[in-house]
């Protein structure tokens, strides 16, 4: 488990009702990655981070798998049959999707982002959406090469804790 976490995250202390909450606790938890190779110097460093994640919160290495696309758009189609298996408690889309001088970049973070939240409602299982739009490179390497403080880092820990909600509450 993450060093520093001693009690469930988001617990509000004094409220004297049951709280469904998560750990970062990822022992016994299977996760699939969908990483797309558009941008690749960007998104190896999201799925490195993201894997680090899901390492550091106790999830052993060969419950982790990875699968390449050729780019963000299509990421949604492979978690959809990823999802539909039943075999994972969490799975996570990474892409790097930087503006240019036309509106495709704002279409594709748009109907993938839909689609993804559409595939995790009808499969009851968390897809974290680390599809990262960017204005420029230089905001796009700040998410991604942060370390700890990168987007992938944080979907890692999200998968876990989303994964041990879902787990409380069902």
């Amino acid at each position: 488990m993450v060093k520093g976490i001693e009690r469930d995250i988001g617990e509000i202390e004094g409220l004297a009702i049951e709280q469904r909450l998560g750990r970062l606790d990822g022992a016994g938890l299977r996760f699939g990655l969908v990483v797309a190779r558009f941008n690749d110097g960007l998104t190896d460093e999201l799925a490195r981070q993201a894997v680090g994640a899901l390492e550091a919160c106790g999830t052993v290495l060969k419950a982790v798998e990875l699968v390449r696309v050729p780019g963000a758009y299509e990421v949604p189609v492979v978690l959809e049959k990823m999802a539909a298996s039943g075999q994972y408690d969490g799975l996570i889309a990474l892409g790097v999707v930087v503006e240019g001088e036309t509106q495709h970049a704002q279409m594709i973070i748009d109907t993938t982002g839909k689609m993804l939240l559409e595939i995790s409602c009808r499969h009851g299982v968390p897809v974290i959406n680390e599809i990262v739009g960017a204005r420029s490179w230089e905001q796009a390497e700040a998410r991604c090469l942060g370390g700890e403080q990168s987007r992938g880092w944080y979907a890692g820990l999200a998968a876990v804790e989303t994964a041990q909600v879902l787990r409380r509450v069902r």
